[in-house]
């Protein structure tokens, strides 16, 4: 399981002419890859790390603040790009078990007491976000 997690003063998600999420205040945007051999055993740890990492302004975590996060599904974390021009996506897991580790993490965060926005997985989405820093990194579990 892989998250590019970027801290933002804002983010949104929009599917055609609906947001399907957004946060208009200091917070992270999460996207999650799921890997074809993740299971439900690695849901907690990330919710855990993403809850938790101190990296919102003077190293506080969306635990200590209560700052939003808004979670975006991203089978493309996974794509591997080392061989031709074209990237494979055999490491990212098939849908119907990427679906329920992705809504399993936003529950999982919930019930840690997180403000939590999403997108609509396997829509196309456009993902707005203002980066604060910029400040971005990878958090895998």
């Amino acid at each position: 399981m892989r998250a590019v997690v970027a801290r933002v003063t804002e983010a949104s998600v929009t599917v055609g002419d609906e947001v399907t999420g957004a946060i208009d205040e200091p917070g992270l945007l999460v996207l999650l890859g799921i890997h074809a051999d993740d299971d439900a055993s690695k849901v907690p740890a990330m919710a855990r790390k993403l809850h938790e990492a101190r990296i919102l302004r003077d190293e506080e975590s969306c635990a200590t603040t209560g700052a939003p996060l808004l979670v975006v599904s991203q089978f493309t974390l996974y794509g591997d790009t080392r061989k031709g021009r074209r990237p494979s996506w055999t490491a990212a897991a098939r849908p119907e078990v990427a679906e329920p580790l992705v809504t399993a993490v936003v529950d999982a965060l919930r019930e840690r007491g997180a403000r939590v926005e999403t997108g609509r997985f396997g829509a196309m989405m456009t993902v707005r976000s203002v980066n604060d820093g910029p400040f971005t990194l990878l958090i895998e579990v």
